[in-house]
């Protein structure tokens, strides 16, 4: 019963919506908008608030003083009985009358704006909307005196959610809120959906990430945060530039799914008749072009694989993989830095917070690259903690990794699935698992998630990174880094591998006990005949785009930073969700 009250609710509400659209054309306006030319942003216009000006009693033009600084200046007398918190019934009237004679001096700037109703109170012959563009939101104050019948009929059509315009004069109302007074008014589209209720709509996740046009212009925050991972998109590009780097684009897809361990979506191609798959990382092809000879080279884009879904992975995922010929890892140790410092510097997130502040505790200066996360704080300045991955391992297990039998003993007593009752041989194995996959699965149990970091994790084993170059004084070190911070791995990167022989022999590697989509044992003849042309030394960096807004706009979940993140089809959907709380105006 109460569904069917809720949708025959739903049909009045668009029947009242409709009727206001044939009205809106009765009156010679188009319901659909026309090019609307010279408007400012509202938060431009907010801006010019400063612009305003009244008359004081010497008839000069000075800014609008507030309530409490006019009485300081007009009546000292009565500072320290009137504070921003005394209630106006308490106020002397004819203060407050003297006051508002003063406001009806004002004049301001004649603007014109647009933007989407997300408020509207009606009182007598006024309405007062809120109106929201990307930049902000202001009051329009529409007087049935002021806009002439015309335009007053027409704003009796105005329903939340409607997009207008408006020419008028900036000003201030008389309890100081900042407005635009509408001299006229145009329409730009009309709404036939009913708005979420202000505080019973969009609180579901799944049905915010489904309706994300919804989300975003009646869900706090989320338009600012996107608009952030934009300005952190842009800043990476702005320091790559700067440091030398061009962007490409490369394939989406590919015949081999190399470049990282993963499982791949698969797909086919009719003409060619072969199968496919989506890209799964942007490295091969990126190499490539440093054996063509752009040395200084990046891909900023999407990326596939057919994995699973929570608070840090999604499907498809932006990647930035950059690479440096005559560089290593610790060049992309520096790359890194500057990358992260600009991106906050771009969205302004750290400023006013004290390095003191720190979880790890200590007293410092106030530092711009301390920002807030999940109620506590990350200290970015750089350099960055270093650490190696063997340190790391034996500070949190108390065991040194080098000790083949204590390994197998610290994983089987954390629960850990050896693949065998013996300690290892000489192909470093324990019964059926290798010993280096082994070491890992313990580092990633006990070791990440107590990583708060920001911290590079360098010198992985050189078994699990078959496309990083080995250390020259200890081949079964490779020299690969990962940045962690809060348990959460940020970047990863290389001394990048460019012997042929080696990498064709790593390609065909396939270690005992590692699953086949966590190996990269997937053999890319093109890529080792590129290899065999001659690929400069290089350094390489992959830099996960939305865990990094994820962390510097302090959202913890990857749904919330991506607009579209892959969802399950509606059961049976066939038109629009029903939304909690729909507002009839």
């Amino acid at each position: 019963m109460a569904k069917e009250e809720s949708a025959g609710t739903g049909v009045a509400l668009e029947a009242s919506r409709r009727g206001k659209m044939r009205k809106i054309e009765e009156l010679g306006f188009d319901p659909w908008g026309q090019r609307f030319d010279n408007h400012l942003s509202l938060g431009t216009i907010r801006a010019r608030g400063e612009e305003i000006r009244v008359c004081d009693e010497a008839g000069n033009a000075v800014p609008v003083p507030t309530f409490i600084e006019w009485v300081a200046k007009v009546h000292p007398e009565l500072v320290g009985q009137i504070t921003p918190e005394t209630p106006q019934e308490q106020i002397d009237r004819a203060v407050l009358k003297e006051y508002h004679a003063l406001c009806e001096t004002q004049t301001g700037p004649k603007v014109r704006a647009a933007g989407r109703i997300i408020l509207q109170r009606k009182k007598g012959k006024l309405i007062f909307l809120d109106i929201r563009d990307w930049s902000g939101r202001i009051q329009i104050l529409i007087g049935a005196n002021q806009v002439g019948e015309t335009n007053w009929e027409l704003a009796q059509c105005f329903d939340l959610g409607d997009i207008v315009g408006v020419d008028g004069e900036l000003r201030k109302t008389k309890t100081g809120e900042l407005s635009i007074f509408a001299e006229q008014l145009h329409f730009l589209c009309k709404s036939i959906e009913t708005p979420p209720a202000k505080f019973h709509g969009l609180t579901d996740p799944e049905l915010r990430s489904r309706l994300r046009y919804m989300d975003l212009v009646h869900t706090d925050g989320v338009l600012e945060r996107m608009l952030n991972r934009t300005k952190i998109v842009h800043s990476v590009r702005n320091t790559l530039a700067c440091e030398g780097f061009v962007e490409v684009e490369g394939p989406t897809l590919h015949t081999i799914a190399g470049g990282a361990a993963a499982r791949p979506f698969t797909t086919h191609h009719n003409a060619l008749d072969i199968p496919l798959v989506l890209r799964i990382a942007l490295e091969l092809h990126l190499k490539r072009l440093l054996v063509g000879g752009i040395e200084r080279v990046y891909e900023l884009g999407r990326v596939y694989r057919n994995e699973g879904i929570d608070q840090t992975h999604n499907p498809e995922f932006t990647m930035l993989e950059v690479y440096q010929a005559y560089g290593d890892y610790r060049s992309m140790m520096d790359l890194t830095e500057k990358i992260i410092t600009g991106a906050i510097k771009a969205i302004h997130v750290g400023c006013g917070v004290e390095q003191g502040d720190v979880e790890q505790g200590g007293v410092g200066k106030e530092s711009p690259f301390v920002i807030p996360w999940g109620g506590k704080t990350i200290d970015f300045t750089p350099p960055f903690a270093r650490k190696t991955y063997a340190e790391l391992f034996r500070e949190h297990t108390g065991i040194d990794p080098a000790d083949d039998e204590a390994v197998v003993r610290y994983a089987e007593s954390i629960g850990l699935e050896t693949g065998g009752d013996n300690a290892g041989n000489n192909a470093g194995k324990t019964g059926g698992k290798d010993l280096d996959v082994l070491r890992n699965d313990i580092f990633e149990a006990k070791v990440e998630a107590s990583l708060i970091g920001p911290v590079f994790v360098m010198d992985y084993p050189a078994s699990i990174c078959p496309l990083t170059k080995r250390k020259r004084n200890d081949p079964a070190i490779a020299e690969r880094f990962e940045l962690f911070v809060h348990g959460m791995e940020l970047a990863n990167a290389y001394t990048e591998l460019n012997d042929p022989d080696l990498q064709e022999t790593l390609f065909n590697r396939q270690l005992e006990g590692q699953k086949a989509e966590e190996s990269m044992a997937r053999m890319d003849h093109d890529f080792i005949r590129a290899l065999r042309h001659g690929m400069p030394p290089a350094g390489g960096l992959g830099i996960g785009i939305d865990r990094l807004a994820m962390i510097l706009t302090d959202t913890p979940s990857i749904r919330e930073v991506i607009l579209f993140p892959l969802q399950r089809p509606e059961p049976g959907a066939t038109g629009t969700p029903e939304l909690p709380g729909m507002r009839q105006t």
